[in-house]
This record gives structure tokens, sequence and C-alpha cells, in this order.
């Protein structure tokens, strides 16, 4: 059978027909889709952990018992799991455990663009890079077979181009039976790193780096393919794909297995080339490795380091670097006029908007349309911001947020900027999905240390800028079934926290006055501002429209950022297509003229 399928979605049918019975991820773009296609399948047991470190570790049990797991996750998210990985590198399994490390070049969807193939070096662990999603399939099942033949977990690394571009690939295997009488092994030596155990282990996994290093030499998944030999490329992963296409007629070592990697079959490779260049995204992993065996080798000096790599790049890098002849660069079709900038905001009806126009406004980071001071005031706020769709509160016209640093850091980060002796009070943001994944610790440390700060919970029912994946706090699971909801005030209180606000994302009244008693209290405090995502809400009435004869053009509602709200030749109008109407109401609230409102009240207005 043949399936157009993305590198995720082939990472996902490979592990289900290399017999995955347990799949556990947080959602973290360009990993997200392989655990929501896992879900897909009955007979497998799948779950968005709260944090990428729970999904390592309950992948980890479930390889201790004899059964096959796969933890995927985003680059920085291997930051969160890296205790439980380096725990799983020295332990080993039982059954085959794979980790799905979906690295970000370029920046994309992240706080930085980290190349995760250090981590493999540091674990002592094998790493596989598919080129594709046909490989992303074929590798998964052999990624399974080799940890159980090394007992070690391994690690197969993609990148946003493997994860999210689709090719045909050919499903050539059928999942296996369930294997029966499984059971936990009972090996304290094996799986309790005390100390006297752990000494006795570290040896074990300098054999198996020296056993792996010996199966890399003669493994399937590195291949050779030979072309004019004045010029040899050593390259993995999709940068294989892109060199291929600049050098067609080059000779090729593709690195399947780019950890550890095989140092014979490099030194082979090399002394049959005249030259001989590595083509790698991101750090010179490869490029170093080979330089220590003392081989000559070309690489960054020319390849860039940082962002994604694509054929233009490189064909321009290479040209700079004498390795292509400069050719006349191909007519360009002429735009006749620009095209829009569009800019990230946060979607018309978001339950986060009125919130940060709260805080924009307490804080003084804007001035209000027609005032004559133009300058910014010193704020009176600080803002630590956390990861999530909130983060666009940090862009104007809010302005409203000062740190974005990794998730669950906000809270801590206020903590610390409190205790240094700052002034101002301080302000932590943090969603709800993040709060249940890193937040709570945080949370925890500032009750006990007696922190002053305000935290505000953006509880809005989803993890929304990776695709509205649920959570503990929505009570429903990765298949879609309902289950127990961790309810967040609940929580904060059992923490230790006796001023907790719930506040309707949509009362800007309420806000400001939660907020500003918070601000005042000596204590500390957690305002839960609750709103649904806009793309939860299905039924949507009676959009805002702007009666043209009591509005003065002030602007204020503009100071929203709410995409709905458009000036269009110096005419302030609501686009009914985008405005979701009765569900959210804001704009009608902050409206001095009280110039917005409901399409029929405003027309029966013009009527009469």
């Amino acid at each position: 059978m043949i399936k157009l399928l993305s590198g995720n979605e082939a990472l996902a049918w490979g592990a289900y027909h290399a017999g995955v019975r347990v799949g556990a991820a947080y959602p973290g773009t360009p990993s997200t889709e392989i655990l929501e296609t896992l879900s897909s399948f009955d007979d497998i047991y799948t779950e968005w952990s709260t944090n990428e470190k729970v999904a390592m570790e309950v992948a980890l049990g479930a390889a201790y018992s004899g059964v096959r797991s796969l933890v995927s996750m985003k680059q920085v998210g291997l930051n969160v799991a890296s205790d439980p990985f380096m725990a799983a590198s020295i332990t080993g399994i039982n059954a085959g455990m794979v980790v799905i490390s979906a690295d970000d070049p370029g920046i994309h969807s992240s706080q930085n663009e980290q190349d995760n193939r250090h981590y493999a070096k540091l674990a002592k662990v094998a790493m596989l890079e598919p080129s594709d999603s046909q490989e992303a399939y074929e590798f998964v099942a052999c990624a399974f077979d080799l940890s159980e033949q090394f007992d070690t977990p391994v690690l197969v690394r993609t990148t946003t181009r493997i994860s999210h571009a689709k090719s045909p690939v050919k499903l050539n295997r059928r999942r296996p039976k369930p294997v029966t009488g499984l059971g936990f092994k009972h090996e304290a030596g094996k799986y309790v790193m005390l100390p006297v155990h752990a000494r006795i282990r570290h040896p074990l996994i300098e054999e198996r780096l020296v056993k792996l290093k010996s199966y890399a030499e003669t493994s399937p998944l590195n291949q050779v393919f030979w072309g004019e030999r004045r010029l040899g490329i050593i390259t993995s992963g999709v940068a294989y794909q892109y060199a291929r296409e600049v050098f067609p007629r080059a000779s090729f070592l593709k690195l399947g297995m780019s950890y550890p990697i095989p140092k014979n079959l490099i030194h082979d490779f090399s002394s049959q080339v005249d030259k001989l260049i590595v083509i790698e995204e991101l750090d010179p992993f490869l490029e170093e490795n080979i330089q220590a065996m003392g081989i000559e080798v070309a690489g960054k000096e020319f390849i860039p380091r940082a962002g994604e790599l694509n054929p233009s790049i490189i064909e321009a890098a290479s040209q700079c670097a004498g390795l292509l002849e400069k050719t006349s660069p191909q007519p360009k079709l002429e735009i006749t006029s620009e095209l829009p900038k569009r800019p990230p905001l946060l979607c018309p009806g978001c339950p986060h908007t009125g919130l940060f126009f709260i805080l924009s406004s307490l804080g003084q980071r804007s001035k209000l349309p027609g005032a004559k001071d133009k300058t910014l005031r010193e704020p009176k706020l600080v803002i630590t911001g956390d990861i999530g769709c909130y983060t666009l509160g940090a862009l104007p016209p809010h302005s409203a947020m000062d740190t974005t640093a990794c998730m669950g850091a906000s809270i801590g980060q206020a903590l610390g900027i409190e205790k240094a002796g700052v002034r101002d009070k301080v302000v932590a943001v943090i969603g709800d999905s993040t709060f249940l994944h890193a937040g709570i610790t945080g949370l925890v440390n500032a009750v006990y240390n007696q922190g002053q700060i305000t935290l505000i919970i953006l509880d809005n029912g989803t993890t929304a800028m990776t695709g509205h994946q649920d959570h503990p706090g929505t009570g429903i699971s990765a298949r879609g079934k309902k289950t127990k909801a961790v309810e967040l005030e609940s929580l904060v209180r059992g923490i230790g926290v006796s001023d907790v606000k719930v506040v309707d994302a949509f009362n800007l009244k309420a806000l400001r006055t939660s907020l500003r008693s918070a601000l005042e209290s000596s204590e500390l405090s957690v305002i839960i501002v609750r709103g649904d995502c806009p793309i939860h809400v299905r039924k949507r009435s009676e959009p805002r429209v702007i009666n043209t004869d009591k509005c003065n053009q002030c602007g204020i509602c503009l100071l929203l950022g709410c995409p709905a709200i458009q000036n269009d030749n110096g005419h302030l109008l609501v686009n009914p297509m985008l405005c979701t109407g009765q569900s959210c109401t804001i704009c009608q609230q902050l409206c001095p003229q009280q110039a917005i409102g409901p399409q029929s009240k405003i027309m029966d207005r013009v009527l009469k």
C-alpha cells in the first residue's frame, strides 16, 4: 500500500507497524502530528503527558516492562526530558524504546534552533536521521530493532522539512501480534541506579558504544553513491536532498546512522575523492567528528551555521567557495505591488486580548490616540511571560511582556526579579497547559519563599499554539475520551495560595478590578483568567458593528489589536466575517462613545 504521508505521519506508521504499544508526547511544533497519528490507532496506548520529562518516564516504564514504546518532542522538549533520557541510557531497556527529537532549524516555532545531535553523543546512544518520509517509516522499525539488540534507547532526529513535507510512502510491513506473558523484570542491578549499581553499568555503556561503532561501519542505513570523484560529500537528513540537487554528479556518503559515525567507512570514502566536504544544517557536528579523525574536510567555512539550508543557499555558498562555477542569475518575475505584511496577532475573540489591554494600560505601555504626550512613560509593571500563543502579547499594540525564556520560566523569573529588589510590581503570565507542564514547581517555590508576585494563569481550555491539543486541565485524553480534569483553582489553593480569583476573560471591568486588587496585595496572588479559545466557539452570533454616527474615530478600539477591527481609509469598522460576536464583546465594553454593539441594535438606532 502506498500513502502520501508527512514525515511525522510516516514515523507514526513506522512505529505502529514495528509493534509499538505505548506512545507519549507533549505537543510541540514540528513534532505534534506524530502522536496525533499514533492516537488514531485503536490497539495502542497514547497520551499527551504533562511535559516531555513525564512522557520520557512513561515510555521508559513501558520499555522496562517488555513493551515497545515511543516518545516524541520538539528540540527544546529534549532539554526538559534530558534527565530521564540520560537515565535510560545507563539503565538500558527491556523492549525497544525510540526517542524522536524534531529539531527546528530556522526557528519557525521555537525560542532557539539548537542541534540535538549533540544529545546522542552526550548520552552515548545510537542516532538515526531519515532524509524523507519513506526513510522515516523504515528507520523507526530499524531503531526499535537496534534498541533491543544493543540494550539502549535510540534517538531518531528529524527537522522541520522532514516533519512536515509529504511524499509517497510504501507501507510494506504489517503490525505484529501482541506478545503474551509480558511482565516487569526485577533486576535491581540494572534498573536501580544506586552508585554501586551505576559504577557497574557505566563500563557496559562504553562497551555498548564500541559495538554500535562496529555496527555503523556496515549498517545499510549508511549508503555510498559514487559519481565523479573530484568531489565527495558527506551529509545526512534533509541536507542530503538539498546537496544532491546542487551537486548531481558528485559522490555522496549519506549517513542514515549519524552517531556513532562509521570511521572506517569515512576513511575509505575520503581516500577515494579529491576533495571532501560536509553539508549539514546548524552545528558542524559531522565535520568536527571527521576532523578529529585527522581527515581534511571543509564545510562550515562556507555553509551557514544558522538557519535552514535549501538548494539556493547551498549553491550560493558553494559558488563563493569555488566549488561551483557562477552562473548567470535566472530572470526574476517582476512584482507590480508589494505584498501586504501580515504580523502575528492574537485571533479575533481571543480570551487573552482583554487581559493584555489591561496590563498595557496599567503599565502605561501605550498612549491612547489623541493624547498630547506621545512619549512612553516608565512602566509600573514588570511582566514576565511564557511560551504559548499569549507570547504575542509582547508585540504592539500591547507590548505587555518583558521576558520569555522557556516553558514555565515566567514564575521563577518573576520571583527572582522581586527578590532582586526591583520596586515595580511584578506580574507573571502563563497559560493553562504551560502551567501544568512546568509552572507548578515554580509556584510551589514562590509560595515556599514568600513571594509577593502576581501570577496570571490564562486558561483557554486547550494547548492552542500547537494545534489545540487537550491537556490534564481539559479532562480529555489524547484519544478524545473523557477523563478526570485537573481543576486549576483547587490545585493552586492546594499549593498554598490563599488569594485566588477566577475571572471571566471577556469582562474588562472584572479583569481590571481583580488585577488592581492583586497588585495592591502584600501576598502572592493568583488570577485565573478563563475564557474559551475562539477556535472552540462553534456558535457565533451577533457580530459587532460600529455606529458611524456615534463613532468619533478616537481609535481606542484599535489598541485591542483585534484583527476584526479595521481601519478603512480613516473609517473604523468591524469585519463581520472575523468577529466572534456575543462570545467576546470586549470592543463594545471599551468604546467610550458606546458606538459599538450588536448589528441588530445598531441598525435599529440608525433607522430610528
